[in-house]
């Protein structure tokens, strides 16, 4: 990756963290729909966030979250609530895999900017383990609160 690259990635991460998309009071159950939440902790650096997921009819997601840490770890639960914006639960899954790939890759994986959108500006991270559940975390708190979002979906 390019130093201009390096510094354009890192310039994303600090626009999301100042502006956060998605931060926005919960509704801790969803009116009429299907609602997931998830509370994680990151226990080395101590990052909290509480996510919430709810399947909009037609196949529409929103993803709505709250939280206390580091910019990596809020910029990427701000990066994964526009992707959803402008996603669907199915594609979102997909998206997570890749950001999840790439998280793990310890910086040998190059990403793919037309799937990952914004989340690709995380590629830097995935070379410092002590960061990547920084980054994860509101990715984890998503596909849980996603989980029992399509949990209820399936039982009404």
């Amino acid at each position: 990756m390019t130093d201009q690259m390096q510094q354009l990635y890192q310039q994303v991460i600090l626009d999301h963290s100042r502006a956060r998309t998605g931060n926005a009071a919960l509704l801790r159950e969803a009116a009429a729909g299907a609602h997931g939440y998830s509370h994680q902790v990151n226990p080395t650096c101590g990052d909290e966030i509480e996510l919430e997921t709810e399947l909009e009819t037609g196949g529409g997601l929103s993803v709505r979250w709250t939280g206390d840490g580091c910019s990596i770890s809020m910029a990427s639960a701000s990066v994964l609530a526009e992707l959803a914006a402008e996603s669907t639960a199915e594609r979102m899954l997909e998206i997570e895999a890749k950001f999840h790939e790439l998280m793990h890759s310890r910086g040998t994986m190059e990403a793919d900017e037309e799937i990952l959108g914004d989340a690709a500006a995380f590629t830097g991270v995935s070379k410092f383990p002590a960061r990547i559940k920084c980054a994860l975390l509101a990715w984890m708190a998503f596909k849980d609160a996603l989980s029992q979002a399509q949990s209820s979906l399936e039982e009404k």
